[in-house]
């Protein structure tokens, strides 16, 4: 039986979703998309007895990153980000911070990404894809021995990122989601941004983005 463990917090005015993954025999884990609970996220990984070693992000919106300069500090974790997405992570203008939230945010992530990348965490195996679209460099997780993806905004349940935001892009989002999400088994478990897990099996056959894919 797979150590591979996943809780999902729903944080912030959006209701932005926060993961924490972690391996339940070493109790290693890592927060992916802290939103902006820093205080509630501390007290999870204190309840669950989880050893975070870094931060994943998928995007660079507000709502995902907010609290990721206090948890960083709390935990004496590297940050790791896409590197085309390091633009939105310094610019309050361009992560929205400036106009729709309580504090500007900027940060540099400490590791970055790129398409093809692998990391070995927790004692998984995480592949990163780039998956432009939502924004210029949003980026999924797929960890192919759990059979799961984190999808960030790119992909969610029935849906899809909007892309009306600094450095979206539809041609690209629908590019992304089938050249890269739609090409993984279909009982990879899709786990988005916002709202309810998915598959990829699902999304592929009711997915609004099949009408703009032809």
């Amino acid at each position: 039986m797979s150590n591979f463990r996943i809780k999902t917090c729903v944080l912030g005015p959006i209701s932005t979703n926060c993961y924490l993954i972690y391996n339940d025999r070493t109790k290693a884990g890592a927060i992916v998309d802290p939103a902006d609970n820093a205080a509630y996220i501390l007290n999870k990984c204190n309840e669950l007895g989880i050893k975070p070693e870094a931060v994943l992000l998928t995007h660079g919106h507000c709502d995902h990153i907010s609290a990721v300069p206090d948890v960083r500090r709390a935990f004496h974790v590297p940050v790791y980000a896409g590197a085309a997405e390091e633009p939105l992570f310094l610019d309050p203008g361009k992560n929205l911070s400036a106009q729709m939230w309580p504090e500007q945010v900027s940060f540099k992530p400490d590791e970055l990404l790129h398409d093809g990348d692998s990391l070995e965490l927790l004692g998984f195996q995480w592949k990163v894809l780039e998956t432009p679209g939502h924004t210029a460099g949003g980026i999924c997780y797929y960890l192919p021995e759990e059979e799961v993806l984190l999808a960030g905004d790119t992909l969610f349940e029935n849906s899809f990122g909007r892309t009306d935001l600094p450095t979206g892009s539809m041609s690209q989002l629908v590019r992304s989601i089938v050249d890269k999400l739609f090409v993984l088994p279909d009982d990879t478990m899709v786990y988005p941004g916002h709202g309810d897990p998915t598959t990829i099996g699902h999304e592929k056959r009711y997915n609004p983005v099949s009408y703009y894919n032809r």
